[in-house]
């Protein structure tokens, strides 16, 4: 978590010092159509009929300019369709392939289109919901590109480049669909639409069951809507089948509405196609036309044509050492620059982790410290008052010894003189007890000896008249 957070701050200190980072912003449920990116539908009302839970709006931004809208589905993890006005043809196409962090997950503060090497471990569940370039590696399908970058140039094209904007497309599908809108944006709808900025187009794709490793769905049906806001304005739709790159079926706007979900209207009102200028509209199909008649003869060329094809070719390989090493000078540049721009970040990542690590390291340091002092604190009254109530306790303590120690020395003396005063008295006292009971034994004595005499002599009277009768014969009455 201390990594994720390092990183991100990291991130967001070389998004402002690098400004041209790409910037996709999911829309919010309580935002109105796609926020600021309504201005690349006619009336700034984008289309209806989108409603499932798994459709994601996205204002893709370049530079904190929205350049297209995207509406996407998580489902599926590929684009439904992308919003964007003609600018003019790319100069260049450099590639540099970006993610959305939101779509994954929304509580991410990262809330711009980032390279995915770069949130590696940021994000969390990077992939759930959205398509990612590993999914395409070996899988024999490249990103398709909704919105061209070859119709737009400068930032426009930048902002092309991720991966919210592609759909898995075989090599020569890919190039077959580009190639083919490209010449219809062009040479068919800008020329007929008198004003330029008000020719707004719609790039979708149909989901089929087929999967990229299992997650990735690849379309069925790419389709191409378009609508011309202004006088003399026109709708047109454009039908390309998978299962045939060269097929490219025109059509009414309302006639592709029902090749797509129940409800759908893609332009307010059908960009008045009820009112559309007739004439507009089959110099337009004329034009499509001569452009899938252009694929079809383009194996068959007349005698004028190799002949101006053989001057091509003599400029070309004339031509081809300049260009290669002006081709080679470009990519040593862009090659400089990318490695000194890479150098740059790993200094400001290197630079900022250490200093982060310092601060943060600070930080624990003043915590535990502020932790200590406050502990520290909060026990000194604790301790004083302990040392208060033990000081207290010994005084008590010692006062009792002391008056302990008092009373013991002073009952020693006088239990012994209150003894020696009360032997006196207890003496005195007692001599009319010891005469009285001398008496009393003197009389006692005196009354037994009598007693015992006279019970002597008793006896003896009593023996001796019992023998004068018993041997002593009585007399006659004469006698």
């Amino acid at each position: 978590r201390e990594w994720t957070m390092k990183t991100s701050i990291v991130f967001l200190l070389c998004v402002s010092v690098f400004p041209g980072f790409s910037q996709g912003r999911v829309v919010g449920e309580d935002e109105t159509g796609f926020a600021e990116c309504n201005v690349f539908f006619p009336g700034q009302v984008p289309p209806e009929g989108f409603t499932e839970p798994f459709h994601v709006k996205i204002c893709q931004q370049y530079n904190k300019e929205p350049r297209f809208a995207t509406l996407y589905s998580t489902k599926d993890k590929i684009p439904l369709y992308s919003a964007f006005k003609y600018t003019k043809p790319a100069q260049n196409e450099e590639e540099n392939w970006l993610v959305e962090p939101q779509i994954d997950d929304p509580e991410n503060d990262l809330r711009e289109m980032v390279r995915e090497a770069d949130i590696v471990g940021t994000v969390a569940k990077l992939g759930a919901n959205q398509a990612l370039t590993s999914d395409y590696v070996g899988s024999g399908y490249e990103r398709g590109l909704l919105n061209p970058s070859l119709l737009n140039e400068k930032d426009f094209q930048m902002a092309t480049y991720t991966l919210t904007n592609a759909v898995p497309l075989s090599p020569s599908l890919s190039k077959s669909w580009h190639r083919d809108i490209g010449r219809v944006v062009e040479q068919a709808l800008v020329p007929h639409c008198s004003k330029k900025d008000h020719l707004y187009l719609l790039a979708g794709a149909i989901p089929s069951s087929v999967r990229v490793k299992g997650k990735v769905s690849v379309p069925e049906t790419l389709w191409l809507a378009a609508c011309c806001d202004a006088p003399e304005g026109w709708s047109l739709g454009l039908v390309k089948k998978i299962k045939d790159e060269n097929s490219l079926v025109d059509l009414t706007v309302g006639e592709l509405e029902k090749q797509l979900l129940r409800g759908v209207h893609l332009f307010k009102g059908n960009c008045g196609e009820d009112n559309q200028s007739q004439d507009k509209t089959e110099a337009i199909l004329q034009a499509v036309s001569q452009i899938r008649s252009g694929e079809q003869v383009a194996t068959s060329d007349n005698q004028e044509a190799k002949d101006s094809g053989f001057v091509r070719r003599v400029a070309g390989i004339i031509a081809a050492p300049f260009v290669k090493l002006l081709e080679l000078l470009i990519y040593v540049l862009v090659g400089l620059v990318k490695f000194v721009f890479y150098f740059l970040w790993f200094v400001i990542k290197q630079v900022g982790g250490t200093v982060l690590d310092g601060v943060y390291s600070l930080w624990n340091g003043v915590v535990s410290y502020l932790k200590a002092i406050t502990m520290v604190l909060i026990s000194i009254p604790y301790d004083v008052g302990r040392v208060i109530i033990n000081i207290f306790l010994g005084f008590l303590q010692i006062v009792q010894d002391v008056v302990s120690l008092t009373y013991g020395i002073l009952r020693i003396p006088v239990g012994f003189v209150l003894h020696l005063a009360a032997f006196p008295y207890h003496s005195i006292c007692a001599i009319p007890s010891v005469l009285k009971d001398l008496a009393t034994g003197i009389g006692g004595t005196f009354s037994l000896v009598i007693d015992a005499t006279a019970t002597l002599l008793h006896g003896f009277y009593y023996l001796a008249g019992y023998i004068v009768k018993r041997f002593i014969p009585k007399g006659s009455s004469g006698d």
